[in-house]
């Protein structure tokens, strides 16, 4: 069963100093892994002199999970960055830890809370967003009643993805779960019940 999982609205940055070391800590939401991994091309490229710049990022609700640690010791840097965000219940999210050495060695351990708090301390600046469940339902229509149910459906509570126009309208609604009891009655009502609802792919919505 899909599950709710938390995001990002907007990018936060933050940077803190552990005996001489810079840790610059960017997060970003991410829908996709192509996204994750430009952000972290280019949050590279923005810090090229950089001692290290580790990389961890969650695409939906966990369904992909990476870590790098960049040349840090194995597991020291990206998987406690990965697990500060997976800890978090935090989805469709990137995020780079970019050190300058000051010179001072951590250790694995410290390295391990350096990279991990610098995610988490990050994270406490935020409001994370609510992503839950929904499911794709395609609503098919007479072109004589699809213009006004697709305008009620554009001031509802659910979100209009696209229509198909051919010998009749279908409408492509993404419906949280928590509604899907009640929305084949609200279509009805509008439709006086001339409408076929089929469900199709989960989705993910912002909760309300």
């Amino acid at each position: 069963m899909a599950e709710p999982y938390l995001t990002l609205d907007e990018p936060v940055e933050h940077e803190i100093e552990i005996k001489r070391s810079r840790f610059i800590c960017a997060i970003v939401p991410a829908s996709s892994e192509e996204e994750a991994r430009d952000f972290v091309a280019g949050r590279r490229g923005l810090h090229p002199d950089a001692t290290h710049n580790c990389s961890a990022y969650v695409i939906g609700d966990r369904r992909l999970q990476k870590a790098d640690d960049d040349g840090e010791p194995g597991g020291t840097a990206g998987t406690p960055m990965l697990e500060t965000l997976l800890r978090r219940g935090l989805g469709d999210v990137a995020t780079v830890v970019t050190r300058y050495f000051g010179g001072v060695k951590l250790g694995a351990g410290g390295l391990v809370r350096a990279y991990g708090g610098a995610v988490g301390r990050t994270l406490d600046l935020v409001v994370p967003v609510e992503m839950v469940p929904a499911r794709i339902m395609t609503v098919t229509v007479d072109h004589l009643r699809a213009g006004r149910l697709e305008n009620d459906l554009r001031i509802s509570p659910y979100e209009v993805r696209g229509a198909v126009y051919g010998a009749r309208v279908g409408l492509e609604v993404a419906v949280r779960e928590s509604e899907l009891g009640i929305f084949p009655d609200w279509v009805a009502t509008l439709t006086a019940g001339q409408a076929v609802i089929e469900p199709g792919e989960t989705v993910y919505l912002r909760k309300v």
